[in-house]
């Protein structure tokens, strides 16, 4: 079955940098959308980020410039290396799966995933 493990996270000052992992099981995660996701304590969750299985990428208007997703085919991982940290950057940070090669306008809807991590704290301090 699929499962999603999530690895990295932590706490950084302002301005620092933190890298998330999610290592992908029983199916080949470069075929298939990955999408990141946050949800600060009395917020909704929102979408970050999303890849899809041609590498195109795409960004939340507040992370981009300064987040990046990737991939490494060889480990079935997807990666969120995250810079420029900012303390409303903090929440927990969830990867997640469609079954669908493409991301497109349904990136950010946390419904349309199938599949998802366990989640990783990212506390950015001012």
């Amino acid at each position: 079955q699929v499962e999603l493990v999530q690895s990295g996270g932590g706490s950084v000052e302002a301005g620092g940098s933190l890298r998330l992992s999610c290592a992908a099981s029983g199916y080949n995660a470069s075929n298939y959308c990955m999408g990141w996701f946050r949800q600060a304590p009395g917020k909704e969750r929102e979408g970050v980020g999303s890849i899809n299985s041609l590498d195109f990428t795409y960004y939340s208007g507040p992370v981009k410039g300064r987040f990046t997703i990737s991939k490494d085919d060889a480990k079935n991982t997807v990666n969120l290396q995250m810079t420029s940290l900012k303390p409303e950057d903090t929440g927990m940070y969830y990867c997640a799966a469609k079954m669908t090669w493409a991301c497109e306008e349904t990136w950010q809807t946390w419904t349309s995933y199938n599949y998802w991590g366990q989640g990783a704290q990212v506390t950015v301090s001012s």
